[in-house]
């Protein structure tokens, strides 16, 4: 049987702004794009960075992985799809980039993040009760 994961799909077009002199997206704007596709499976979640504030955790990222495997270029349609891969350790996602019209896969990243009590400071060794429960919410009632 497969397990059940959250996933979320955003659309955005690389603009003039993200591109270097060669109209190629430049390398250090994919984690911008990992943000926002992030940004979309944490409201998906319920758990945005309001409520990861009103919670009183912080998730600094502490880990990142990216594949560059095509290029994206300037006005190209882009579909990100990221999925939660882990969520009871720390909150580990993986990313995968398209070409929106083709679904040629363009970048291939991971990002992985661990809640910090907001008083204390100190690093948590497994995601709070309140984002995990969230999760499963979603898990058990679609």
């Amino acid at each position: 049987m497969a397990v059940k994961k959250i996933k979320e799909t955003v659309e955005f077009q690389i603009e003039f702004y993200d591109v270097d002199s060669m109209q190629v997206a430049w390398h250090g704007n994919y984690v911008k794009f990992m943000e926002v596709a992030r940004c979309a499976l944490l409201r998906k979640i319920g758990y945005d960075y309001n409520e990861m504030t009103r919670s009183g955790y912080v998730w600094p990222v502490v880990d990142m992985h990216i594949k560059y495997i095509r290029p994206m270029i300037f006005m190209q349609k882009i579909r990100a799809v990221v999925t939660l891969e882990e969520y009871e350790v720390c909150m580990k996602l993986s990313y995968k980039f398209m070409d929106a019209e083709s679904g040629t896969v363009l970048t291939k990243a991971e990002s992985t993040q661990m809640a910090v009590d907001m008083q204390t400071k100190e690093s948590l060794w497994a995601c709070p009760a309140c984002f995990v429960e969230k999760v499963r919410a979603l898990l058990e009632n679609g």
